[in-house]
């Protein structure tokens, strides 16, 4: 097993509101490596953006991250000082936030931001940083970059905003970029673009990225993990092939069979029965009980089970009744 880039160990990330403690990250956990693609996939709702938010310390108030580690090039983000974290983000580790218009300062002409990423961690002259920021944007399919970089991010569509903050998340050529949902509001022509450039950038550059979204189509066709997250835990984990084909969480086999077959197969969509369970009232028990079909005595008397290995290949379960398949060795 390579080295890992980028580790989580047992995160925990609470709000604490006036309606109760909501538990959003519940001692999350995983191992990210060079150059490979993590999907952390669930419903709205789940702790996805938060899980993202924790890595790099940019949890909101009233957010806490409470314990946990997150360790990358052999320190751990959550011990450093906000200097060190600061020259970290943007060029160890980047991110691209959910929506690229509100991303982006509405009064500043799309060059001068991507100067200031430049400017905040290297000293190059002006003309040097003019030179840097058109050749990024043009990195990201952004033909006439002299125009974009006048532009301000009201005067371009939302794809040409989401290439501009892949370029800026890009610019240092960082370790690591995790995107949030980096597609959900493109349509399928712009979708299709910005995830081939971020493979290419995995490709060329090495590059690892943490890729969070509810698009299943899109894990299948970018992702080599995948880590299914339901009511602030990972339930599921493993290659993008196992969890695909063999589903071993209840929440996992009733996700992918709402899916429509692409291969022609005749047969009813599923709907996943009730609904999350409140983050403010999680129970002992496993978060999804009250939905299960699979459901014994003992998930109703038992604490909720930890994510555990199935099999000899890597795949992780959170369950105490895992899913069976018939072609199963």
């Amino acid at each position: 097993m390579a080295e890992p880039i980028l580790e989580a160990r047992n995160l925990h990330t609470y709000f604490f509101t006036k309606e109760g403690v909501v538990k959003a990250v519940r001692g999350v956990s995983f191992r990210l490596e060079p150059g490979q693609v993590l999907a952390i996939v669930g419903e709205s709702g789940c702790g996805k953006t938060t899980l993202a938010l924790s890595l790099l310390r940019l949890v909101p108030f009233p957010g806490k991250i409470l314990r946990g580690e997150v360790w990358f090039s052999g320190q751990n983000l959550l011990s450093l000082d906000d200097e060190s974290l600061r020259r970290l983000r943007g060029r160890a580790i980047s991110m691209i936030f959910q929506d690229p218009v509100s991303g982006l300062n509405p009064v500043l002409p799309i060059g001068k931001q991507v100067e200031e990423i430049l400017m905040s961690h290297l000293n190059v002259p002006k003309k040097e940083r003019r030179r840097r920021t058109l050749e990024v944007l043009r990195a990201v399919g952004l033909a006439d970059a002299e125009r974009i970089a006048e532009s301000y991010p009201f005067h371009l569509s939302g794809g040409m905003c989401q290439r501009v903050m892949i370029a800026m998340a890009t610019a240092l050529n960082p370790s690591v970029i995790i995107a949030d949902e980096p597609t959900s509001s493109l349509d399928v022509t712009v979708q299709a673009q910005i995830l081939h450039e971020l493979d290419t950038l995995r490709r060329t550059r090495g590059t690892a990225i943490i890729l969070i979204t509810h698009d299943l189509g899109v894990v299948a066709q970018m992702a080599d993990e995948v880590a299914v997250m339901y009511a602030g835990s990972f339930i599921e984990q493993g290659s993008v092939t196992q969890v695909y084909h063999q589903p071993r969480h209840p929440y996992t086999w009733s996700l992918l069979a709402t899916l429509p077959r692409l291969d022609g197969t005749p047969g009813p969509l599923h709907a996943i029965p009730g609904a999350p369970p409140n983050m403010a009232e999680l129970p002992e028990e496993c978060a999804f009980l009250p939905r299960c079909t699979k459901a014994t005595s003992r998930c109703r008397t038992e604490p909720a089970p930890s994510l555990a290995p199935f099999g000899a290949r890597g795949q992780q379960v959170a369950c105490y009744n895992p899913v069976f398949h018939e072609w199963d060795e």
